[in-house]
């Protein structure tokens, strides 16, 4: 992650910050998604019985694109120099605009919208993250995730 001193957050604001490097989507990866959560919906799991539906291939669960967040976001949001700790604080909101087929390349598109001290040593940082699909012109989705920060 790259740091900065605190009076420069701002000047982050409104700005990409960066992509991540492409991460493959494989069936292994929706699967021990599926056991880790208990959704085995057919349409993420049985690639016979999905290649009958309209998207021809398993998809992978929102929810698991979603929670690519911070590992995707990784070397790229900045944060303040000093940071002792940094939570996840939820989301503003997220859109799933097309689903990720199997063994599609994703990448993240991240761009600071926020920075507010919340309380003295604390960062609230508010970003627009948006899943790129390799070959699509729509994103898997939008969201805008928050990490409060401890210095």
């Amino acid at each position: 992650m790259p740091y900065v001193p605190v009076a420069e957050l701002s000047q982050y604001v409104g700005k990409e910050l960066g992509r991540s490097e492409w991460l493959t989507i494989d069936q292994q990866r929706i699967n021990l998604f599926a056991e880790a959560t208990g959704d085995f919906q057919f349409i993420h799991v049985d690639p016979d019985k999905a290649a009958k539906t309209p998207f021809g291939s398993t998809i992978a669960h929102g929810f698991l694109t979603l929670s690519l967040i911070p590992k995707l976001m990784e070397g790229i949001l900045v944060v303040p120099e000093g940071l002792k700790m940094a939570v996840n604080y939820g989301l503003d909101s997220v859109r799933f605009i097309q689903p990720v087929k199997v063994d599609s390349k994703v990448r993240l598109k991240v761009d600071l919208t926020d920075a507010t001290e919340k309380k003295p040593g604390q960062w609230l940082l508010k970003v627009t993250a948006t899943l790129e699909i390799e070959g699509q012109e729509k994103p898997a989705y939008i969201a805008e995730p928050l990490s409060l920060c401890f210095v």
